[in-house]
């Protein structure tokens, strides 16, 4: 079948209109204009389907070629396949089912064949967005790819719902001689309807229905994504429709032959024995044909699929890696100043929301100036990362921490009030003091000063909270050092 350009540009998934996004987000007047215009696309639906029963619409005789073929006018797809392309399937198929059943009963079909008569219209628009979700192509029609795609898949959603044409044949004891006319009329009747009507009128007003979705992005749903099932079940629709569509012409064509024959002799039967044997050979190479064609794209779009799957799991991947360094302080591998201050303002929402305690805890490196300068930076360097396995030692998996700046580090103590911060603060500290960092003149002990202060909902700004601790922070400076002080309230 035919497909987008592999140059062009990939159109955007097509999103349906959604009934409940509609009703729970949709303006009154956008839930009134929406509802309006489909009830009376339904009305109008079943009206036209009563019409072309009443007026007989049906199998009408043109001559094409110095021969006779059938087309069926039926109006009521002009208006449901356009509902199925531009809102979604079922805005076009419950239209079509009412519509079909409704003129069925109306002809006096049983009800327990009308059910299922109705359903052939619903059949053909089923195809039709089927196909639309399995290879996202432009409805526009302005490109001749976007014109063949369009064309191909309406000649198989014809046939498939020209099997109502055997119910109806059925139905109304058409004798097989007459099952021709019934069944072409059906499906060369939608297909022209279809690429004649439908097409252009895509066509022309498809630019205004994306512009349409663009401004009422609240009351559509999600796009759906083509996946390698959808694409399965448009090739297998696509060849089933083809090979059933010659099936059934060669039979119907049959009894059509077994008539004349009958009645031109045994030399008119025997040249239309081997016609028909002949033609029957011709059927079969082409059903394998097609079967092939199918297989064959479909093991190319797998092989496609399966290229782009991992290459979007590469780039998932480096897009993963790309946020986490956005987001990482390459020394200590904790959260870097950006990363932890959005926390920290994330917590201080959710105190002044919902009533819920956080504490932070500021600290830093005593000395380290002098740690840096008898020893070299890359001791200074060796022992902040000490520092941050300590940290990551202590903090529990709810916990933030980070590096602040140089030798300062900021920890977040979701549900944690200021005297449980103070503990987990000496816990730390007194981890740090039981540990040195090894360098070429032995070892190099450190000690850490550590501002606790407990998040406050009346605080204007998280600022505040994080100048409390940094002010508890100064004080343990002042105080001596190695030791934690706490915020007053």
């Amino acid at each position: 079948m035919g497909g987008p350009d592999p140059g062009a540009a990939t159109p955007p998934m097509v999103r349906d209109l959604s009934v409940g996004r509609l009703w729970r987000y949709g303006t009154r007047r956008e839930r009134t204009v929406v509802a309006a215009a489909w009830l009376l696309s339904l009305a109008a639906s079943i009206g036209l389907g009563l019409a072309s029963v009443i007026w007989d619409w049906s199998g009408i005789p043109l001559s094409f070629g110095g021969s006779d073929v059938y087309v069926t006018l039926y109006p009521p797809l002009l208006i449901c396949l356009p509902w199925a392309l531009t809102c979604g399937f079922w805005w076009g198929a419950i239209p079509a089912y009412l519509s079909t059943l409704t003129l069925a009963l109306y002809a006096g079909m049983p009800l327990s064949w009308a059910v299922p008569f109705a359903f052939s219209d619903p059949l053909g628009l089923l195809i039709m967005t089927l196909g639309y979700q399995a290879i996202n192509v432009r409805r526009d029609l302005r490109d001749l790819s976007a014109v063949l795609f369009f064309v191909q898949l309406a000649f198989v959603a014809s046939v498939y719902s020209s099997s109502g044409a055997l119910i109806w044949s059925y139905t109304n004891r058409i004798d097989p001689t007459g099952q021709l006319a019934i069944w072409q009329g059906w499906w060369l009747g939608a297909f022209l309807q279809e690429v004649v009507i439908v097409g252009p009128l895509l066509a022309l007003f498809w630019s205004r229905i994306e512009r349409c979705y663009a401004g009422h992005p609240h009351v559509l749903g999600t796009a759906a994504v083509a996946s390698r099932r959808s694409v399965l079940c448009l090739l297998s629709a696509a060849g089933v429709g083809v090979l059933a569509y010659g099936y059934l012409t060669l039979s119907l064509a049959g009894y059509q032959l077994d008539r004349v024959t009958a009645a031109n002799g045994v030399e008119a039967l025997r040249a239309v024995t081997v016609m028909r044997q002949t033609t029957w050979v011709f059927f079969w190479v082409f059903a394998l044909i097609v079967l092939f064609m199918a297989f064959f794209g479909y093991q190319i779009f797998s092989s496609w699929q399966a290229s782009t799957d991992v290459l979007l799991a590469k780039l998932h991947e480096a897009n993963a890696t790309l946020q986490k360094l956005a987001l990482t302080d390459p020394l200590t591998g904790l959260h870097n100043r950006r990363a932890v201050e959005d926390r920290v303002r994330a917590e201080w929402i959710r105190t002044r929301r919902g009533g819920n305690i956080a504490s932070a805890v500021m600290l830093d490196i005593d000395l380290f100036k002098q740690i840096n300068d008898r020893h070299g930076h890359a001791v200074g360097d060796a022992v902040i990362r000490a520092l941050a396995q300590s940290i990551r030692s202590c903090i529990r998996d709810i916990d933030a921490a980070g590096r602040y700046g140089g030798e300062e580090f900021l920890i977040i103590l979701p549900q944690a009030d200021a005297k449980g911060a103070w503990l987990f603060a000496e816990r730390l500290r007194k981890t740090v003091v039981a540990q040195a960092v090894p360098c070429e003149k032995g070892e190099v002990p450190f000690r850490i000063s550590l501002g606790v202060a407990q998040c406050d909902p009346t605080d204007s700004r998280f600022e505040a909270w994080l100048e409390r601790a940094d002010q508890a922070l100064y004080q343990a400076k002042r105080s001596g050092r190695n030791m934690t002080v706490v915020s007053s309230p």
